[in-house]
């Protein structure tokens, strides 16, 4: 099964430093902006192009997922996230402990 998951991301044209990825009750945000330029100049035209769009995917943690455990690695356009799992022998709850009143 892997002591992780693993959720990869195609985001071509997008630089790391434009993503920015947060855990948040339970769930993944990855979240950026794309930005784009392109410049052509001719004998008889020029032509200038920007794109831009921001985006947003959000991603719901498996209950054995440690939200605090993530490692974000970004390489050639793709965003590469691994994602601890718990320990399956410690209890993912908290005890209580309960006291007269």
């Amino acid at each position: 099964m892997g002591d992780y998951y693993e959720i990869k991301i195609e985001l071509p044209g997008v630089k790391p430093e434009e993503v920015e990825v947060s855990v948040h009750d339970n769930s993944l945000m990855v979240r950026g902006e794309r930005k784009s330029q392109r410049r052509e100049e001719g004998r008889t035209y020029f032509f200038s192009e920007i794109e831009y769009g921001a985006f947003q995917r959000t991603f719901r943690l498996p209950a054995d997922a440690d939200g605090d455990k993530i490692d974000a690695a970004f390489s050639d356009g793709v965003l590469d996230l691994r994602i601890a799992k718990r320990d399956a022998s410690k209890p993912a709850g908290k005890k209580i402990s309960v006291r007269r009143a």
